[in-house]
């Protein structure tokens, strides 16, 4: 099969790309505290790679069904040394390990049938984001930390939902802030009924702001809270203990000291006891991902970017795998994770995943992304088979659900997505989301004629995949989201499901926005990606978010949307930000000034 013409076109993306190599454990801690020129200037450049062996904040204990994630925060751990992370509040380094152990509980575990997260600090479960973290932030990176932490309660509500593997919240101590937003995402909310510890959003009375990750969105379309009482709540700084926490739907259940032990076991049983995670598979371990970062590319085994920062643009190549991959649970198995070794379904969204991250947190300049792929269409569609043939494997599960959440980061995520579906491309089922995620997509007709051997031309196939197993935030498939409302066209295209369709057919189906010829794709692309440069990424983001999430609200569309666009604003304002600003005066004794004016 001739090479995509990767490197022909000008300015997107003809950088070499380094060759892999493993990073150490030592070299990935040390990479969250140096500086380097992609990210905001004072701004650590953050790694998203951990293990729990180098866990600073959190401990993981499992016995049998039930594993216990203790929160125990490092005050000296934080990603920054301006501030102390007391009181077991957090920051993204926090979260980046949390995130870690709820990946690594659903693959790496597969018995855990109940998850109960606590507090290893007397009288404290979690205060929340911590204010000095907050204050001394950008405005970029407490948007994105809002956002990533969103996402990984996500993760959480996804697991209990999806994956047999529930979360209780045992609140052993004063919950404020985005401490009661964590038991928020769990399903059930212990208290413990000592006469001190309550549960509270103190933001708005205190802080000037909203709740980070979704407090007030869980306490009316989650909890059910009466909306009046949820206000009083949300303004009422100290907020409840644990009867009248229990009263308000606030918590499940409490108990006193004496009865606390009793309480969490007897939950925890009871859920695991409703469980299907399997009683006698072994799980697999999730090894460092082989990657390299230079300057201008990351290298992974199947994806490579390279960034061009003329053009403000990422441009992506996902390689199909080469040869036979696993045909159903047990083969995936016995292949594993293991880096550039286990089964490329698995391998190919991991390394994807931690790219989004790495971009979005390191390079936040870099605000167009481009998606190819490489290789062979058969070999993704025999790939992602399992999904359909295994499915309820507890391992083709959670790979398949780890598709969707990281197709999800794609949608939420500040940047313009641009697919190109060039001769000697692979978008077949899984890898043809990301041309329906894209803002817009540009498909070749015909071929590079110019070649002495001109490649076949492209094709895009829609499979089973894109007819129900990756669901956006609004809870629909990216097809169904694209034909919203016209059910006439969504049918033709879900007809098309399994046909390898050129240009002219995609474009007819509706499945690409542009399909120019060789003679003008070059100069399209070019003045495509400059315009896209030149707008304000503002207005862009708004733009794009607007018209990515059409249909039906959901609790996530509410919560990213919502929150993400009000967030946004309230960290601006002086209110929040400003040197009498309740984040700057937090803690100093003095009152913040407020503008009373409302806009």
């Amino acid at each position: 099969m001739a090479p995509t013409p990767f490197t022909r076109t000008v300015r997107l993306g003809n950088v070499p790309i380094a060759t892999t190599g493993a990073p150490t454990p030592d070299a990935a801690c040390e990479a969250l505290r140096t500086v380097r020129h992609g990210g905001a200037v004072g701004e650590p450049t953050v790694e998203f790679q951990t293990h729990p062996s180098r866990y600073r904040h959190w401990s993981l204990s499992v016995d049998g069904p039930i594993a216990t994630l203790t929160m125990a925060v490092d005050p000296h751990g934080g990603l920054r040394d301006d501030y102390e992370l007391k009181t077991n509040s957090y920051d993204l380094g926090v979260d980046i390990e949390l995130a870690d152990a709820v990946q690594r509980l659903r693959f790496e575990h597969p018995g855990v049938k109940t998850v109960v997260v606590t507090g290893g600090l007397d009288k404290v479960f979690c205060a929340g984001a911590n204010i000095g973290m907050l204050a001394g932030a950008s405005h970029g990176h407490k948007v994105n930390f809002c956002k990533f932490t969103n996402e990984t309660r996500n993760g959480i509500e996804d697991a209990t939902e999806n994956s047999g593997q529930a979360w209780i919240a045992a609140v052993n101590g004063t919950a404020a802030g985005g401490g009661y937003e964590l038991a928020l995402a769990c399903d059930e909310i212990l208290l413990i009924d000592d006469r001190a510890s309550a549960v509270s959003l103190p933001e708005i009375p205190l802080l000037g702001v909203l709740p980070g990750t979704g407090g007030l969105t869980r306490l009316v379309e989650k909890r059910h809270v009466r909306r009046d009482l949820a206000d009083t709540f949300a303004t009422r700084s100290e907020g409840l203990r644990a009867k009248a926490a229990l009263e308000w739907q606030l918590v499940d259940h409490i108990a006193p000291a004496s009865g606390w032990d009793d309480l969490v076991g007897a939950r925890a049983a009871t859920r695991a006891a409703q469980s299907d995670r399997p009683d006698d598979q072994a799980g697999i371990e999730l090894a460092p991902l082989e990657r390299t970062v230079s300057d201008d590319a990351i290298a992974y085994t199947a994806v490579q970017i390279a960034i061009d920062r003329n053009n403000g643009t990422a441009s992506f190549v996902v390689r199909a795998p080469q040869g036979e991959q696993p045909r159903n649970g047990s083969e995936f198995a016995a292949a594993g994770a293991g880096a550039g070794t286990g089964a490329w379904i698995l391998r190919a969204v991991r390394e994807l995943d931690d790219a989004i991250l790495h971009l979005r947190f390191n390079e936040p300049e870099i605000g167009t992304w481009v998606f190819r792929t490489d290789g062979d269409p058969d070999a993704i569609a025999q790939a992602e088979s399992m999904f359909a043939i295994d499915a309820h494997h507890w391992l083709v599960r959670e790979t398949r659900l780890l598709w969707a959440r990281t197709l999800s980061r794609l949608d939420v995520s500040a940047r313009s997505l641009v697919t190109l579906i060039e001769p000697g491309s692979c978008f077949v089922g899984t890898l043809a989301e990301l041309a329906l995620v894209a803002d817009r997509s540009f498909m070749l007709e015909g071929t590079w004629e110019e070649l002495d051997d001109p490649p076949a031309p492209a094709t895009i196939r829609l499979t089973e995949a894109n007819l129900g197993w990756y669901p956006m935030a609004n809870d629909l498939t990216r097809l169904r989201t694209r034909f919203w409302g016209r059910d006439d066209a969504y049918d033709t295209a879900a007809a098309l499901a399994g046909k390898d369709l050129a240009a002219r057919d995609a474009l007819d189906a509706g499945l690409v926005t542009f399909a120019p010829d060789d003679i003008d794709w070059p100069d399209e692309i070019r003045v495509m990606l400059e315009e896209r440069d030149s707008f304000s990424p503002d207005a862009l983001t708004g733009m794009e978010a607007n018209f990515r999430f059409v249909g039906p609200e959901t609790m996530t569309t509410k919560i990213f949307s919502r929150l993400s666009a009000w967030q946004n604003w309230i960290f601006q304002r002086p209110n929040a930000v400003g040197p009498q600003g309740a984040l700057q005066r937090f803690g100093t004794g003095s009152r913040p000034d407020f503008d009373p004016k409302r806009v």
